[in-house]
């Protein structure tokens, strides 16, 4: 993968495709993300007697988790959305957000292990 951390030596696989394994991995190597991860999980599935939300919260944590685990990939997509959001020139706050958009999209993809 191009974009996100597969590959790097000093990278974490990414975990099994799970709420808990995915919780796990946030805990051990990303445990900046754990808390917004918890208030989420708390809010939008643990009360919920619905599973539907589940693919989205997993989509969403897992494309996070996969940027976070790689810190220089993780600071460059925060710099491509502040730079955006500072930005007065319409074009190139878009250019930003769309690489910014395309790095988020790939990290969705990377497969367990990776």
């Amino acid at each position: 993968m191009t974009t996100a951390a597969a590959g790097k030596p000093d990278t974490p696989p990414m975990p099994e495709r799970t709420p808990k394994a995915l919780r796990e991995a946030i805990t051990q190597h990303a445990p900046h993300l754990l808390r917004d991860f918890d208030a989420h999980w708390k809010r939008d599935i643990a009360d919920a007697y619905d599973i539907a939300p589940v693919p989205a919260f997993m989509a969403r944590w897992w494309g996070e988790y996969a940027i976070a685990r790689d810190p220089q990939l993780e600071q460059k997509v925060h710099r491509l959305e502040d730079e955006a959001a500072e930005s007065t020139d319409l074009d190139r706050a878009k250019a930003l957000l769309e690489e910014a958009g395309h790095i988020r999209r790939v990290a969705r993809q990377v497969e367990p292990g990776q």
